[in-house]
C-alpha cells in the first residue's frame, strides 16, 4: 500500500502489515498462525523508507475477528473527503464470512505528531532548512491550557532577531492551518532562501506538520 502523497509532492507513504507469527490467540483458528497490525513508513524518493515510528498505525482493535493471521490489511489510496478530513480504507475479518472494508479518518497530514505533555513540555529543533514563501502555517492541536511557540535560529544556534520565542505569542487551538505571527513588523520573507533551524516549544500539544506558503 505505497502511494505518492499528493499534499507533499515527492513524499511516499507506505502502510505494510506487520506479521507476528508466534502469537495465535484463537486456538480454533485453522488457516494459519500469527496476528498482524498495520505500520507506517515514509520516503522522500520512493526507494529507501524510514520507519522511525515503531508503534502500530492501525491496531486489530477490540474485534476478535481481526485477531488472527492477516486479519487487517489496508487498501491502497488516501482520499481527501473534506477540507479537514482524509479517508483510508482497511479490509477486516479476512478469511471469515464477514469480510468487509472499514473507513478510517484522520486530519490532513495527521499520520504522526510530535507530542509534549502538560508537565515540563518539550522542544523540537529541526535540521537546517531553506524555504520559499513568506508565511508559516502549523497543523496542531493543543489542550485548553496547552500551547505551541516557534522561533527561527541561525546555524550557530542564535535566535534570529524578531523571530525568537519571546517574539512569538502562544498559539493554541485545534486546526490544520494556523498562521504563525510574531511581533508587528517581522517579515518572514526576508529569511527565505537562507539556511535556518526552526525551534518549536510545546506544552500539552501535538504538532503534526508545518508548511511555508505565500499569502493569497
Amino acid at each position: 500500500a505505497c502511494i505518492q502523497y499528493e499534499r507533499a509532492p515527492g513524499t511516499y507513504l507506505m502502510f505494510p502489515s506487520r506479521y507476528v507469527v508466534e502469537r495465535s490467540p484463537d486456538p480454533e483458528w485453522t488457516y494459519g498462525h500469527g496476528v498482524n497490525d498495520i505500520v507506517f513508513m515514509s520516503s522522500r524518493a520512493g526507494l529507501h523508507f524510514d520507519r522511525s515510528m515503531r508503534d502500530a498505525f492501525i491496531r486489530p482493535g477490540t474485534d476478535q475477528n481481526n485477531w488472527h493471521d492477516r486479519g487487517v490489511y489496508i487498501e491502497p489510496g488516501i482520499l481527501m473527503t473534506s477540507p479537514t478530513e482524509l479517508s483510508m480504507y482497511v479490509q477486516e475479518h479476512i478469511k471469515t464470512p464477514g469480510t468487509h472494508v472499514r473507513r478510517y479518518t484522520l486530519r490532513p497530514d495527521g499520520f504522526v505528531s510530535v507530542n509534549a505533555g502538560a508537565g515540563e513540555g518539550g522542544e523540537l529543533i529541526t535540521k537546517p532548512i531553506k524555504f520559499s514563501g513568506s508565511q508559516l502555517s502549523l497543523n496542531l492541536a493543543t489542550s485548553a491550557s496547552g500551547s505551541v511557540r516557534v522561533a527561527f535560529h541561525d546555524l550557530s544556534g542564535k535566535p534570529v532577531p524578531g523571530f525568537s520565542l519571546k517574539d512569538c505569542p502562544e498559539i493554541f487551538g485545534d486546526t490544520h492551518n494556523r498562521t504563525v505571527n510574531w511581533k508587528p513588523g517581522a517579515d518572514l520573507g526576508k529569511l527565505a532562501g537562507k539556511p535556518v533551524r526552526l525551534r518549536f516549544v510545546l506544552k500539552d500539544a501535538d504538532l503534526y506538520s508545518f508548511r511555508f506558503t505565500k499569502p493569497d
